[in-house]
């Protein structure tokens, strides 16, 4: 499913700044890196997969127990907005 750039930024703002996904705010400069500037090729397509793939990458940063709380409601988040 392609996503267009304003979809992800509301995506984003949705997340961190609404505080929709419990995620500290200091995560989205990393989330917005990550999904915009891809470090790797094949996370460059604008799809679902490379922008949880970039909330995932960015959750790695926080210790284990946020990681698993903010990842655990990932997937739902994600779903609920792009229906």
């Amino acid at each position: 499913m392609q996503i267009t750039d304003d979809t992800a930024r509301l995506i984003l703002y949705s997340a961190f700044v609404d505080g929709k996904l419990a995620a500290p705010r200091s995560l989205l400069p990393e989330v917005h890196r990550l999904y915009f500037e891809p470090q790797y090729e094949e996370f460059s397509p604008r799809t679902m997969w490379s922008l949880s793939n970039s909330f995932t990458s960015a959750f790695k940063k926080l210790d284990p127990l946020p990681q698993f709380k903010a990842t655990a409601k990932l997937g739902g988040f994600l779903a609920r907005l792009l229906v």
